[in-house]
């Protein structure tokens, strides 16, 4: 199920820092929404880590960068200060806007299968349409290939 072309779909969720943040009151910003499995991680943290190294690129790009995953928003605020990350990190623990951009998938580990978040990233522009989808994302180099396509976007 590709989003690409579509109006991303809307969601308010609580925060790292306290608070909500909500889709569409980021606009008319572009929105770099990053979808990942679990703070503290080795990829998720390589990835929050070149998504905050990157902040100031993106920012130039138009771009804010938002990162979901099903934690909660106290182990961000951990997460967040272990690391000291700069991004937005939501807290999806229902999961349902992860079922709703369809990152809630089936994995296979070690023969085991599982449910689990879907690694993926969304650049949404300034009026709210998804214009590239990024699936099964592998960490090394994707950071440069999302800050590539919000700069010609």
């Amino acid at each position: 199920m590709s989003l690409e072309g579509k109006t991303a779909p809307d969601f308010t969720l609580p925060r790292n820092g306290g608070g909500d943040v909500t889709l569409s009151a980021l606009r008319p910003s572009k929105v770099v929404l990053y979808f990942y499995p679990k703070d503290d991680t080795s990829g998720c943290t390589k990835e929050a880590i070149g998504f905050t190294e990157a902040k100031a690129a993106f920012k130039a790009a138009g771009a804010i960068v938002v990162g979901i995953s099903k934690d909660s928003a106290a182990k961000h605020d951990k997460f967040i200060a272990k690391h000291d990350l700069d991004v937005i990190l939501a807290s999806d623990a229902d999961g349902d806007v992860c079922e709703t951009y369809g990152t809630w998938v089936e994995k296979q580990m070690y023969g085991k299968k599982y449910m689990g978040v879907e690694r993926a990233t969304y650049l949404i522009d300034g009026a709210g349409t998804v214009v590239r989808e990024w699936r099964k994302v592998k960490v090394p180099g994707h950071v440069d290939t999302v800050l590539a396509a919000t700069q010609e976007s």
